[in-house]
């Protein structure tokens, strides 16, 4: 970044008036061109330079349109797909104060508003032509004029007797000093969408690149390592989450290929291989809402248990945890990530399908822990289903899964069941479906929490139930319409196991309960 000097006065109001006057707090000029500035008062468009110069003459322009391009990269950068970071240099115009040095950081807390705050610019500076002052980089779009400062920091100033006179500089602007967004709207075509978000992985980047941002996708990982620190591979998804093992081939656009990566989570650490494995960053609030659900004691069956987000919390708390995955890499990882958080010993792991899981180790289980010749104490049991493009089609493993007499309702187990839906009525639609494989209505006992948008008319989302007994167990009557399982209801502060109140489809306002979005990017998995 390089400074160049010349002051003048400051003032968007000089290129809009007919009849321009320079008052004192307009200029920095001696006092012996006080006499000259006030016979010029009256020519319109001159204003004060630079001693040298003297005067100078500028034809009105629309401050409005010099603002926007204020900070915008050159316009000659346009079209780049290889990153020439060369190409960025540019020289814009700023306000500056001048103080005494002793002062700046007793000034500096007063003036945070009106201070300029870009990339890799300091926002004070030496003076070149007086050591013992500083010069204060301003705010373009906030100061224009001695008025522009507010009642406080003007008598802040008068306090520390600082001339509120207001300077230009010329300051050069290289492509360190421009934000991510700023780079990808100058060079991206006019009117399309800037990629400037993504997902974090450790010290990868991903990125859901569109169609037309594809061109520049070399580019645009390079940017987002670059604003990015600690940030040092950008790939892209090229193909949606639809195969066995739910993970996703990605193309390498910037940096190290190394896919291997450590991330903390809720106080939780997990390595694995990005590119073989599943792993969502943008669910680390609902792995946390699930695991406060459970209580010691509790136990938990992790159908699709990934590299271990639910079910490494939850044996944290000491609970009891069966956990499976039918990816290799997972089941791998997941054992690693058990060892590295140290609960090892309370999470059995399995390498099965979801169907075979819960008709084996589950039904297994369910049965010691359901059964009446149990004489242990009873706790909730609780199956995580975390698969929202298929997990709904396993419910139906469910279907007279147990044999023998029922157990009490407030033991049956509890489901959470991830599906996503693309239907205007979210909600509905998944109670609707996940009923109908069931075959009872969960509309009197469900409740249904939005999780997240993934893309424009797509939700995710959870519905919780108690699997009905007329469902669990064998050679049991059914009612498709009105069962004996009570309503869902919500948590207490006394730890109680549900934290939705039971939903009533018919009268949610969908909208009201998603979660805004916290990056401009969607990820559809």
């Amino acid at each position: 970044m390089r400074i160049l000097w010349r002051p003048f006065g400051f003032s968007r109001i000089l290129f809009k008036v007919e009849r321009c006057r320079i008052s004192e707090s307009e200029s920095l000029t001696p006092l012996a061109w006080t006499s000259q500035i006030q016979k010029l008062s009256r020519a319109p468009g001159i204003f004060l330079l630079d001693q040298r110069k003297r005067f100078s003459t500028m034809p009105e322009i629309e401050s409005d349109q010099r603002d926007s391009e204020l900070f915008s990269p050159p316009s000659n950068v346009r079209g780049m797909t290889k990153l020439d970071r060369t190409a960025f240099k540019k020289t814009v115009t700023i306000p500056v104060l001048k103080v005494r040095k002793e002062i700046v950081n007793k000034l500096m807390r007063s003036l945070k508003r009106a201070a300029l705050q870009r990339p890799g610019i300091k926002r004070v500076i030496e003076d070149p032509e007086d050591e013992e002052s500083r010069l204060i980089m301003l705010d373009p779009y906030k100061i224009f004029t001695y008025d522009s400062f507010e009642r406080a920091e003007l008598s802040v100033l008068k306090q520390l007797n600082v001339n509120p006179q207001i300077s230009k500089y010329n300051l050069e602007l290289t492509y360190e000093n421009f934000k991510s967004e700023e780079i990808l709207k100058a060079v991206l075509p006019e009117g399309q969408d800037v990629t400037s978000g993504f997902s974090r992985v450790g010290h990868i980047a991903h990125l859901n690149l569109r169609d037309h941002q594809l061109p520049f996708k070399h580019l645009i990982g390079q940017v987002m390592i670059d604003k990015n620190p600690g940030i040092t591979s950008a790939v892209n998804k090229i193909n949606n989450i639809d195969n066995t093992y739910r993970n996703f081939q990605m193309e390498v656009l910037s940096g190290e290929e190394n896919m291997m990566t450590k991330v903390r989570e809720n106080s939780y650490t997990y390595e694995f291989d990005f590119s073989k494995v599943y792993w969502n960053p943008r669910l680390s609030t609902e792995h946390s809402r699930i695991t406060e659900l459970l209580k010691p004691g509790d136990v938990l069956f992790d159908v699709f248990a990934g590299v271990g987000p639910f079910a490494i919390p939850v044996a944290k708390k000491n609970c009891t945890v069966f956990a499976n995955d039918l990816n290799p890499e997972s089941h791998k990882w997941l054992l690693h990530n058990c060892k590295l958080n140290k609960v090892d010993q309370k999470v059995k792991v399995f390498n099965l399908d979801g169907k075979d899981f819960l008709q084996g180790p589950v039904r297994k289980e369910l049965m010691q822990q359901l059964g009446p010749l149990s004489k242990e104490k009873k706790h909730s049991v609780h199956i995580v289903m975390n698969l929202p493009a298929k997990a709904v089609e396993f419910l139906s493993v469910f279907k007279s899964l147990l044999d023998g007499p029922p157990c009490s309702i407030e033991l049956l187990p509890i489901v959470h069941c991830y599906s996503f839906s693309k239907d205007p009525n979210p909600a509905k639609d998944v109670q609707q479906r996940a009923g109908a494989v069931l075959g009872t209505s969960l509309e009197a006992c469900s409740s249904i929490h939005p999780v997240r948008n993934v893309a424009p008319n797509k939700e995710m989302l959870c519905i919780t139930f108690r699997i009905p007994a007329a469902v669990l167990y064998k050679n049991q009557t059914l009612n498709l319409d009105n069962h004996d399982d009570p309503p869902l209801k919500r948590q207490r502060t006394d730890n109680k196991v549900f934290s939705e109140e039971k939903t009533q489809i018919s009268s949610l306002n969908w909208k009201r309960f998603l979660p805004l979005p916290t990056r401009p990017l969607h990820n559809e998995i």
